[in-house]
């Protein structure tokens, strides 16, 4: 993840005021990354990479997208990952 992305992630201390929000790590049996998308959605853009074992931030309730049969859940940064990627 570039540098500009990493800034915008909140730190622990800040996600503690985040609603809903909780520590969870990228773990995707399938590939060695997941990817983070503008939207709830595989029809959405991917905006960047993380890699299996890097911590994330997600904030709110998993989305179900009936097009593609995922749970999303936005990221701290506001783009969206598949929940089921995630432990």
């Amino acid at each position: 993840m570039d540098e500009k992305k990493r800034k915008k992630m909140l730190d622990d201390e800040s996600l503690d005021q985040v609603v809903g929000g909780r520590r969870m790590t990228v773990a995707n049996q399938n590939a060695n990354y997941i990817n983070c998308r503008q939207g709830p959605g595989t029809n959405y853009p991917v905006e960047y990479r993380l890699y299996n074992g890097e911590p994330v931030y997600a904030v709110g309730e998993p989305v179900y997208n009936e097009n593609d049969g995922y749970y999303w859940t936005q990221l701290d940064d506001g783009y969206w990952v598949a929940f089921g990627l995630l432990k």
